[in-house]
């Protein structure tokens, strides 16, 4: 057996990862041009990264809304535009090659025949690229452009997402890979006998099926899903193929890991059929001292009223602006958004001591991942450590603007990876699932 390789993602969120990071002088602006897209995604691509994430949210982000009528206080919140992923992921599909696709795509505020549709016909301009991200919704503000007032309750959420990915699954099933056998002579187009009619009748959905788009060429495409909490490990356990996960420790990391690759195997997977790929922000340069000041400068550049949304939006309601920024983080009320997020946020708190304002400068520039600040050498020490101990099948890099972390990265870590034998030097296969390393699912028994 060949020895295990270590998977990465590139996760784009314009205009970078860090709040702060799209006003270096060096960053371009990465949210409506496309040809600045397909620069990074390229520059992944040349990396033999196995796939590019874009996150998503139907909402601009909290610092607008909780601005209220005063936005000039928000004036300086990055990601408030952005191009819908999945028609970015069309244009990408035609203009590269090997590297996967991956989106986010809502349970919430989706139907099952929408996401469905739009992934299968993904998969097949790219070839056999496409991932789905599942999510059930973090920004609590999309439900007011949905005609709600507020999010459904977690649990809801998730019971729904639950019947939903079995829905999205099920009309993905509907056809045999050689269905459609177009024979001019007899006039035949597809084999009826390798379709499947899905009629599903549930608590949240009622689909009848099939779907309008032929069978996957890798079977299905791929599914993630980031969910940490209880639910969404569970979630994660049955239904996904690659897990997104925020954790910031080895130690952390091995039981998470270890923690859903039980539940798989209670689900009747293999372990090995769902990879695991912590977060990880990246600040780099050529010596330690530089890395350190250039993560300081990102830091001098952060201002209240951009990076206290970020934990108020796990706050469970609470207006922590009420409070002594200097003081301690008060009792929260239990978040709807995200519940494993706001637990983390408490514990980093407690566990250093943080004020209100430190933890939110925290937060903003990690999103709640981990911070490497260093060396391309010692970033990939961290990154073996970790693949070799268990904690990780591979890692989604969040860079703190674009392009030139990316490039960097590649330029100096990913040879780095390839010298200790641990990552590829060219892609195995044609689809992502192959590059993967996963298996393509086979059609249901009739």
């Amino acid at each position: 057996m060949p020895p295990r390789q270590l998977k990465l993602a590139a996760f784009f969120n314009p205009p970078g990862s860090h709040v702060a990071g799209w006003r270096m002088p060096d960053a371009v602006p990465t949210d409506l041009e496309f040809d600045e897209y397909l620069d990074v995604v390229r520059e992944a691509e040349r990396g033999l990264f196995d796939m590019v994430f874009f996150q998503d949210s139907a909402a601009v982000p909290p610092a607008i809304t909780l601005a209220g009528k005063d936005t000039e206080a928000a004036a300086g919140a990055a990601r408030t535009v952005r191009i819908e992923p999945m028609t970015l992921l069309a244009a990408l599909a035609v203009t590269t090659t090997h590297i996967g696709l991956v989106a986010t795509g809502t349970t919430s505020y989706n139907e099952p025949y929408h996401i469905a549709r739009r992934f299968a016909s993904i998969d097949h301009l790219s070839k056999g690229r496409a991932g789905w991200n599942l999510v059930t919704s973090q920004n609590e503000d999309e439900a007011q452009n949905f005609g709600r007032d507020a999010h459904l309750d977690h649990a809801l959420r998730y019971e729904r997402a639950a019947e939903f990915h079995d829905v999205v699954v099920g009309l993905w099933e509907g056809w045999d890979h050689d269905a459609f056998v177009r024979d001019k002579e007899s006039g035949r187009y597809f084999d009826p006998a390798k379709l499947r009619i899905l009629n599903h009748v549930g608590k949240h959905f009622r689909v009848r099926g099939p779907l309008n788009v032929a069978r996957s060429p890798q079977g299905r495409p791929v599914i993630a899903q980031a969910g940490s909490s209880e639910p969404g490990k569970e979630l994660a356990a049955r239904t996904a193929d690659v897990t997104f996960t925020a954790q910031t420790s080895m130690t952390e990391a091995q039981a998470f890991r270890a923690d859903v690759r039980e539940r798989a195997m209670r689900h009747g997977r293999s372990p090995d059929a769902i990879k695991i790929m912590p977060g990880l922000n990246y600040v780099l340069a050529e010596t330690e001292s530089e890395a350190r000041a250039l993560y300081e400068h990102l830091l001098s550049m952060m201002t209240d009223e951009v990076v206290m949304p970020s934990i108020m939006r796990l706050s469970g309601g609470l207006d922590l602006r009420q409070f002594p920024l200097d003081g301690p983080l008060p009792e929260l009320p239990q978040s709807n958004a995200a519940h494993a997020r706001q637990k983390m946020l408490v514990e980093l708190a407690r566990r250093e001591n943080l004020s209100i304002r430190q933890l939110a400068r925290r937060y903003a520039t990690s999103n709640g991942h981990n911070v490497f600040v260093g060396t391309p050498k010692a970033l990939a020490d961290m990154m073996e450590e970790w693949f070799q101990a268990g904690a990780a099948d591979g890692f989604v890099m969040l860079s703190p603007y674009y392009p030139t972390p990316m490039r960097n990265f590649v330029k100096w870590v990913v040879p780095e990876l390839q010298k200790r034998g641990i990552y590829r030097t060219e892609y195995e296969g044609r689809t992502l699932r192959e590059n993967l390393g996963l298996v393509s699912p086979a059609p249901p028994l009739r």
